[in-house]
């Protein structure tokens, strides 16, 4: 594929691919976990919403909804912030907000401040941490990013079989007040998180190279240079064509089953189903994208991963007893659980470590309006025709959409790359590099002294954590 870049780590520092890493890879897969699964298991308290403010359940799913729209919608904001702090502060500030969040909420007495409390600040706080999170293993991880992208990805589905039925469980003992508490105490975990995201620097230089490395570019607060870059933007498109299909059938499958005559629980056990199937696909699929082979070629994987999520919601749609549901589901988990693994894995590819920041940012700001167009307009033509079928071929044919796109636009629109250097610090380095290669020998004899002296103070390394007292843990 012509859009991939190399990926360097900031200011040349090369990623370590594990050490450190495996401890940002764990807190990324928390961050993850609560981000994606909290919107949902929150809906476990609805029903004490309803009965205890007297509204409907539509007024109640806008939590949801708003948990959703500022882990989206906020992207270009996070960006800011990461691009101006740096990524763990935004985290520790992002975990004390969601937290603060469900703590203030169990203390309300209207849905109005519920929506503030639990929608808004708590939904700030898991979009500050989730973005740097994902920019933190980006840095730590180059040669395993895919593997470590799967496995940061099957935080989603492990969290949602976890907080589920801990969230009856809170229901049931303590009541919505108590529950909301107790998730607001578990929220400060985001917390610990970001003190694991320890920045990385490059290894300590000699004073003839101090220098030029002074000399450094001022960062952009958010680079809408991205656009520039035609895969970029190919991606955003089918990324946003993708979201709007993407969420309808883990959202309609259970009242799906209901409509055809089964019991509740028999129905939720579909989510159980896929999610089950969901933890296992996204780090296998991880792995398979970090073979030699299939690497070069992910954004194509990523694409045959929503032609497979598409068909399988063009054949879910022909279900017509639980057992069709059942192996719909099951196909389904695989192939949602392949996306899962390759959205940001392909995003990376694309943009580099140096741009991701804003990318990320801008990418889920347009995911934003998808997310909330997809499930309100398959609602309204569910109301409309009355029967689910539409829904799910309505969804297929909105993925295998973006599927086509990022294929077909990557194939034929996006050229292959020159070996030209990608940023103005890499084009400096060259001619540094050149005017080295035309010295005298003896200029090179003095060269070749200094850096065996330098070799021997310093052992090579990739990257070295800052452990001042400021940052370290």
């Amino acid at each position: 594929m012509g859009a991939v870049v190399a990926d360097d780590g900031p200011s040349g520092v090369k990623a370590p691919d594990g050490g450190w890493g495996w401890a940002v890879l764990f807190g990324c897969f928390i961050i993850t976990g609560f981000s994606y699964a909290f919107p949902k298991a929150v809906s476990v308290f609805f029903k004490e919403l309803i009965r205890e403010f007297g509204i409907g359940y539509s007024d109640t799913a806008w939590i949801s909804s708003i948990l959703l729209a500022m882990l989206y919608g906020t992207g270009p904001l996070c960006s800011v912030c990461v691009n101006r702090f740096g990524c763990r502060p935004v985290m520790l500030v992002g975990g004390l907000f969601a937290s603060m969040g469900m703590v203030i909420a169990s203390f309300c007495t209207s849905i109005v401040q519920i929506y503030l409390t639990a929608g808004v600040i708590t939904g700030l706080g898991l979009a500050l941490n989730f973005q740097p999170s994902l920019i933190m293993l980006n840095r730590y991880f180059d040669k395993r990013r895919p593997l470590a992208n799967g496995l940061s990805a099957a935080g989603s589905p492990v969290f949602l079989c976890a907080l589920s039925p801990l969230g009856q469980i809170l229901q049931h003992e303590y009541g919505w007040r108590g529950g909301f508490l107790i998730l607001g105490g578990m929220l400060l975990n985001c917390c610990v998180c970001g003190a694991l995201m320890r920045p990385l620097e490059p290894p300590k230089k000699s004073e003839a190279t101090k220098e030029p490395a002074e000399k450094k570019v001022k960062k952009k607060l958010l680079d809408f240079s991205v656009f520039k870059d035609g895969g970029f933007v190919i991606y955003t498109l089918a990324a946003s064509i993708m979201v709007l299909g993407l969420f309808v059938p883990p959202v309609f499958v259970v009242s799906y089953a209901k409509d055809l005559g089964y019991q509740d629980t028999k129905a939720a056990f579909l989510l159980t189903i896929l999610g089950f199937i969901d933890i296992f696909a996204r780090p296998i699929c991880g792995m398979v994208a970090g073979l030699k082979w299939v690497r070069p070629r992910c954004v194509y994987l990523f694409s045959f991963a929503m032609i497979f999520n598409g068909f399988t919601d063009l054949m879910g749609s022909m279900s017509v007893d639980y057992s069709g549901l059942v192996v719909f589901c099951i196909f389904f988990g695989i192939s949602y659980g392949m996306v899962g693994a390759l959205q940001f894995e392909v995003l990376m590819a694309i943009v580099g470590t140096q741009k991701f920041s804003s990318a990320i940012g801008l990418v889920l700001l347009a995911e934003a309006m998808a997310v909330l167009i997809g499930p309100p307009s398959a609602g309204k033509l569910l109301d409309a025709t009355g029967r689910y079928m539409f829904v799910f071929i309505i969804a297929g044919i909105e993925v295998t959409t973006s599927a086509l796109v990022l294929a077909l636009g990557n194939f034929f629109c996006i050229k292959k790359k020159s070996e030209e250097p990608h940023t103005k610090e890499e084009a400096a380095e060259r001619e540094e590099l050149n005017k080295s290669e035309d010295k005298t020998p003896e200029d090179a004899k003095v060269d070749s002294i200094e850096v065996e002296q330098f070799l021997k103070d310093e052992p090579e390394k990739n990257g070295e954590v800052v452990t001042n007292p400021e940052t370290c843990v």
